[in-house]
Order: structure tokens, then sequence, then C-alpha cells
């Protein structure tokens, strides 16, 4: 695989979070957090009975766009933030953007821009990740 820094990373989307997963994965992971399945508490927060996506999940929406770029195993290092909620019922998509390469003894490295945008162009998630990419080192060579 060749990449650049400026590559693009192919988008990963999600037509519609689901609010049953999201109480699914509230029990899964034993979180007793009402904001993400009682709609009446997140009415009373004024987020108009929406109920929010874990933040887990969100990152694992980055994840996926990762590793369909680059392969499984392919993560090294990620670092994000959470700059606003995921609803129920929102589309989101994954993308990013190589920054820099590093070529090591032992691999290459691509540090990414990532993000998780909802549908309404609203940042949910914003990170960087360390991406090593397969035949980089072998394809330069050539």
């Amino acid at each position: 695989m060749r990449v650049a820094v400026g590559d693009a990373l192919p988008a990963w989307s999600l037509d519609r979070v689901s609010p049953e997963r999201m109480r699914t994965v509230a029990a899964i992971l034993r979180d007793p957090n009402p904001v993400h399945w009682d709609r009446a508490f997140t009415t009373e927060r004024g987020l108009e009975g929406k109920v929010v996506n874990q933040s887990p999940v969100n990152v694992g929406y980055v994840v996926n766009m990762l590793h369909a770029w680059a392969g499984p195993g392919c993560l090294r290092r990620l670092r994000v933030e959470f700059p606003a909620p995921v609803f129920d019922e929102d589309q989101v998509t994954a993308g990013g953007r190589v920054s820099a390469i590093t070529s090591g003894d032992a691999e290459t490295l691509a540090e990414c821009e990532v993000w998780l945008d909802r549908q309404d162009g609203t940042r949910a998630v914003a990170g960087i990740a360390w991406v090593a990419i397969p035949d980089q080192a072998s394809s330069s060579a050539s």
C-alpha cells in the first residue's frame, strides 16, 4: 500500500445509531448512566429525549474505519477527544487524513488526523491515530 502525507482515508459510515444497541452495550458494560437508555432522564436534561451513544462505541467506529483502510492489527496508538455527543438515530461517518509518515526499522507508521462526524457536520470524535502501513517499506524500496 502506498501512502502519502495528505492522503484522505476512505470514509466509514453507519446509517443509524441504534438506541437498542446503546441499551445492550450499557447492560454489557454494567453502565448505570441513564443518559444511554432513559429518554425521560435525557428530556429532563435538555436533550429532547435523545439517548447518548457510549464514547467507546464512537471510538470503535473510528477504529472500524482504520481497520478497513490498513487491516486488522494496524493500530499502534490512538488519542481522541469528544467535542460533542452522538445521539440515537444519528448517521455518523468516520474519516481521516494522513498528516505524517515515519519509517522505522520494523515498520512504517502513518500519523493520521481522525474524526467521527454526525450527519449535521458536528464533530463527535477528534483525534490522532498512529497506524502501521503494510508493505510501505517494501514499496518505497522498489
